[in-house]
């Protein structure tokens, strides 16, 4: 779709905003806003927020969207609301966050008792001459993305200062024109925002249909008439007759890493490359950072990988316990540390302990075994070695394997089909948002709101 410009147009004297329609102004948030945030509040502390009292105390982590999630939010009584009427909120104020990732945003709607903030959001309200439903668009802007990036401070986290925020200066034009302009996007950006969910559910789709595809050929095999039996294994269930069911330590070892704390002194010590926890992901090496570490001459031996070593991490999200990577020799002199292992095959290939390992059943068996903490779960290396490991002929582990590089090649090419769709339509949206409240195309006669 293509959309007209407007009649004239004008310096706006803003470097990253550029020409305006002849008829707009350039405010900024000083001149026409309200802007608050909490300061201070007498040392109020975590053990004071409840899960049912007077007031809302919100934070940037209740938004979803555009809107905020009231039933998740803390809770503070009333003395703790009465400490800053500033800050109290009403509906239709645009909340913005203003350290670490600045700028979500959400309009408060449904408020259905007191509400107010923590720290790390700004209140913001106009006093005259802007819609905040406009306004939210010309926050989602490049145009505030730019001006955030020049101006935002901080050595760990960004922070978004007030004194700096009040100087954001913007588009301003006639509020007829603001409510076509803002009818307008939430129209367009809300098709936009359906396909990229669409596309997004279609890679969660994908990653569901790869998993059963892999779970089923490592303890079904690709023979559907094939003669089964009882693995032995309640979660395995029946398997292929010929194949057989061994403890992982009967087909592989598992070579545990190097402490850090291991290092030797400098008359002892050599320095080799280092694969950490970061360096195995799941189903590739990420290589492009690799540390180094000094470690005794005579203990390089025993920590080497070795090509074919199947490495996996000790811990991490339940979904990707268990799920590492084939060591290639891509390094040389390359070892591990001691939260990396690396399961060396002796009996069986690389390519099918891999997809074992990755496999769902497995991901149970860690699971149940596991020590877990909040989402994140470590697996022993004795419970490793007891991993009921799955064992066709080697002739049939190539050719399951051959089938599930194939399987995983054409899964690997529709998902980055969908990310591709899902990287267009964002550029699509962004440049359609920043056209729109800059006044480079005129959305007037594509809005149910059309100005006067």
């Amino acid at each position: 779709m293509s959309f007209p410009k407007y009649p004239a147009y004008k310096d706006s004297g803003v470097e990253w905003i550029g020409e305006i329609p002849k008829k707009w102004s350039i405010s900024s948030i000083k001149r026409n806003s309200y802007l608050k945030a909490r300061v201070g509040w007498k040392g109020l502390t975590s053990d004071e927020f409840e899960e049912n009292s007077y007031a809302y105390l919100v934070t940037g982590s209740d938004f979803r969207g555009s809107e905020i999630q009231w039933q998740n939010c803390y809770q503070v009584d009333k003395s703790r609301y009465d400490d800053d009427p500033f800050i109290h909120l009403k509906n239709g104020d645009l909340l913005i966050t203003k350290d670490g990732t600045i700028g979500k945003l959400s309009i408060v709607k449904e408020l259905d008792k007191p509400a107010c903030l923590n720290s790390g959001i700004f209140i913001l309200r106009p006093l005259n001459s802007y819609s905040n439903n406009f306004m939210k668009w010309v926050l989602e802007s490049k145009v505030f993305k730019v001006f955030v990036d020049f101006h935002s401070h901080g050595s760990t986290i960004n922070h978004l200062y007030q004194n700096v925020f009040e100087n954001f200066s913007f588009p301003l034009p006639p509020l007829p024109e603001q409510q076509a302009i803002a009818s307008f996007l939430d129209r367009e950006c809300g098709k936009i925002d359906a396909l990229i969910a669409e596309q997004e559910r279609l890679i969660a789709l994908l990653a569901e249909k790869r998993q059963a595809v892999i779970s089923h050929a490592v303890t079904k095999g690709l023979n559907p008439d094939a003669p089964m039996k009882d693995s032995g294994i309640p979660w395995i269930g029946m398997v292929p007759e010929e194949w057989e069911v061994h403890p992982l330590k009967n087909v592989a070892s598992v070579q545990t890493g190097i402490a850090k704390g291991k290092e030797a002194n400098e008359q002892k010590s050599v320095q080799v490359p280092y694969l950490r926890v970061a360096n195995v992901q799941d189903g590739y090496l990420d290589l492009s950072e690799v540390s180094s570490i000094n470690i005794d001459r005579e203990q390089v031996e025993r920590y080497l990988l070795r090509q074919g070593d199947v490495l996996m991490n000790e811990g991490g999200d339940f979904d990707k316990l268990g799920r590492g990577a084939i060591w290639h020799g891509e390094i040389s002199s390359c070892i591990h540390q001691n939260h990396v292992f690396a399961v060396r095959p002796k009996s069986i290939i690389s390519e099918w302990l891999a997809a074992v390992i990755g496999s769902d059943y497995a991901k149970f068996y860690f699971m149940t075994r596991s020590k877990q903490s909040t989402n994140l779960a470590s697996i022993s290396s004795t419970n490793l070695m007891m991993l009921p490991t799955i064992v066709p002929s080697i002739e049939e582990q190539k050719v399951l394997v051959s089938f599930l590089e194939n399987k995983k090649s054409q899964f690997e090419n529709l998902t980055n089909s969908a990310n591709s769709i899902i990287t267009l339509l964002k550029e699509r949206r962004a440049a359609l948002i920043s056209a729109a409240v800059t006044g480079k195309i005129d959305v007037r006669a594509h809005s149910k709101v059309l100005a006067a």
